[in-house]
């Protein structure tokens, strides 16, 4: 079934041939622009944001991006898009029969769903009442697809609509079931409704976290990279650094070196999850002359030999 194809470049604003880091760049600049957090129409920023994480889903993954740039010229084709017939087997989905079933609501786009997704429909129970007559009731079949949950999700919990469009010899059904997302929420996760598949079947819905602008997420920790200025790292600082609930003020440690880990109890993901600080220390990229007179006088003074 032919899809609408999303141009994930397009999206970030950048080429084709664009390197990992002005990838990152390019989305770190427009999630926070459009974070709903901060966007003035949140509904509207809200939707963008979904289209940013799933461009940086699949541009910032190395395997999904080689398999997105594999579909070649025909990323031209628009609302006719249809892959490379053995693309749905490169590409590793295992998807079964999952083109007929469609989702909304879930953050995704039928074309992520499609072809980078974990759609499917699966050999359910079998469940049936005793004494049945065959005709009567449906195959019991577990259905599953995939779910983008925010961090301020993970943090507080929601329930949110999303509705399943069910194939039928007398035509499509599209039924909307609202979906419980439990603070704590785990990467790859399944979220179960139970009954709400095919005939009786579960529905499954697989946890995928949103990337955000500031933090990468490990278990129930959030890393978050801290630029330090040299003179920072060398006597020592206090800094503020974003968290989830807020900005916090945090001590940097004379002597601190570049990739040194600070640990920030408690500030991560509920229940116990901490921040996770990363000094990075960042050199001036010019100089004035000043500037220069006092770091050639530094390095006459200084007795620091890291080759020894």
């Amino acid at each position: 079934m032919p899809v609408r194809f999303k141009d994930y470049y397009e999206t970030l604003g950048v080429a084709r041939g664009a390197g990992e880091g002005d990838i990152k760049k390019a989305f770190r600049r427009l999630a926070r622009e459009f974070h709903p957090d901060v966007a003035k129409d949140k509904k509207k920023a809200e939707e963008k944001f979904k289209e940013i994480n799933e461009a940086y889903e699949v541009l910032g993954d190395p395997v999904k991006r080689k398999k997105y740039d594999e579909l070649g010229a025909d990323w031209k084709s628009g609302a006719e898009f249809r892959p490379p017939p053995d693309w749905t087997e490169r590409a590793g989905t295992g998807r079964g029969r999952a083109e007929e079933f469609q989702f909304d609501g879930t953050g995704f786009s039928d074309f992520f769903e499609s072809f980078f997704g974990h759609r499917r429909d699966g050999n359910g129970s079998g469940r049936r009442p005793p004494f049945a007559r065959e005709e009567e009731i449906p195959d019991s079949r577990d259905i599953e697809g995939e779910i983008m949950v925010t961090l301020d999700e993970v943090m507080h919990g929601s329930v949110r609509p999303v509705r399943v469009t069910h194939p039928g010899a007398r035509g499509n059904r599209t039924e909307t079931y609202q979906v419980r997302i439990p603070p704590g929420v785990k990467e790859g996760q399944k979220l179960r409704l139970a009954g709400r598949g095919e005939g009786g079947g579960d529905l499954y819905l697989r946890v995928r976290l949103a990337r955000h602008p500031d933090f990468e997420v490990d278990g129930h920790n959030l890393i978050y990279e801290a630029e330090l200025a040299p003179w920072e790292a060398v006597l020592g600082a206090e800094i503020s650094v974003p968290t989830l609930a807020g900005r916090v003020n945090i001590k940097i440690p004379p002597g601190t070196q570049g990739g040194q880990k600070l640990r920030v109890r408690g500030r991560g993901l509920p229940s116990d999850g901490d921040l996770i600080v990363v000094a990075q220390v960042v050199l001036p990229a010019k100089l004035t002359d000043a500037e220069k007179k006092l770091w050639q006088q530094l390095a006459k003074e200084s007795r620091f030999a890291p080759r020894e």
